[in-house]
């Protein structure tokens, strides 16, 4: 399977409580319900499409108690979302949870680097991640993630989680497709690249 990342971002890169106040309000975090005001029919649109290419999804803690609490309340069959995260498997990276009563829910408790990479063998679409801040940064660290669907939200927030934090590693990406929502949105798609490569704009010496 082809392990993809969706993420909702402000401008400066922040993706800490998205949705709203109670979703992640730790180390103080007061502005969470950020993206709110830009949900509009494409941006429904285009999360509708990328969920149709789920097989699995993998999430952190943190997300799957926020899903787990919410998803399995909307049971209408037709809804491009609940449809699939109530139906497909889930795997959950954790240290602190013991039992998850939502179905089809599998418990990472071990390495979680090699339960992921054997995931991510076994055939399939895509092994969807959403949200998921802290998990997200092991996967980036040990370049696990083939695919980023970013969503930039045009607002500033200063402060929170961020995608990419201090410390990853150099790497390059390679563009894939960007829209543009009715609300200003842009959504980006980006594959794993290769190494970086460098340049001098200095002048040669006389």
């Amino acid at each position: 399977m082809k392990l993809t990342v969706t993420t909702f971002l402000s401008v400066d890169g922040v993706m800490q409580g998205p949705g709203g106040p109670e979703e992640d309000p730790s180390d103080g975090f007061d502005l969470g319900g950020w993206l709110v005001p830009f949900v509009d029919e494409d941006m429904n649109r285009y999360v509708a499409d990328w969920f149709e290419t789920a097989d699995a999804f993998l999430l952190g803690r943190g997300t799957y108690q926020i899903f787990e609490g919410y998803w399995p309340k909307v049971t209408d069959e037709n809804d491009p979302v609940a449809s699939k995260l109530n139906s497909l498997p889930k795997y959950v990276a954790t240290t602190t949870l013991d039992t998850a009563d939502w179905a089809g829910t599998t418990l990472l408790t071990g390495d979680v680097v090699k339960e992921v990479a054997e995931l991510k063998n076994r055939p399939g679409r895509d092994l969807q991640v959403h949200g998921s801040a802290g998990l997200v940064q092991t996967l980036v660290e040990n370049d696990l993630v083939d695919e980023y669907r970013i969503f930039v939200f045009p607002v500033l927030l200063g402060r929170g989680k961020r995608l990419f934090e201090s410390g990853t590693a150099p790497t390059t990406l390679r563009h894939v497709d960007t829209r543009t929502t009715g609300t200003g949105v842009a959504v980006h798609t980006y594959e794993r690249g290769g190494n970086l490569e460098f340049g001098s704009f200095a002048l040669d010496a006389d």
